[in-house]
């Protein structure tokens, strides 16, 4: 049987440092640390790591608004969404995620765009 995106990860551990890894260079980001500033860093990491878990195969649960809520207004740029990933995969590599995890993280980050970037 093959092992799921979140076990090849590490688990929740493993994904809760990618997870903080990534919103601390969100909050530095020159595209995203305007969106950053002024928010509850440890929420976010905390909501970041169940989201990512359970959209990984891990058991954890999702207790945050939907995407689309969540992102409802805030009219996120194009620009803003790659940013976003260049983060996240700077902390995959930053936590020795394999190039398949990687790319398995990438292909469904971009598959939530149509939720993230509507007005």
């Amino acid at each position: 049987m093959t092992e799921s995106l979140y076990q090849r990860l590490g688990g929740v551990e493993r994904i809760a440092a990618i997870i903080e890894d990534a919103i601390d260079r969100h909050a530095v980001n020159p595209t995203l640390s305007p969106r950053f500033r002024g928010k509850d860093l440890p929420q976010l990491k905390q909501l970041g790591t169940q989201f990512f878990c359970a959209g990984t195969g891990g058991p954890q649960k999702y207790e945050g608004r939907d995407l689309r809520s969540a992102h409802a207004g805030m009219n996120i740029s194009e620009e803003e969404l790659v940013a976003t990933m260049d983060d996240v995969v700077a902390a995959l590599n930053a936590h020795g995620a394999g190039p398949a995890e990687v790319s398995e993280v990438v292909g469904i980050l971009y598959s939530l765009k149509g939720d993230v970037l509507r007005g």
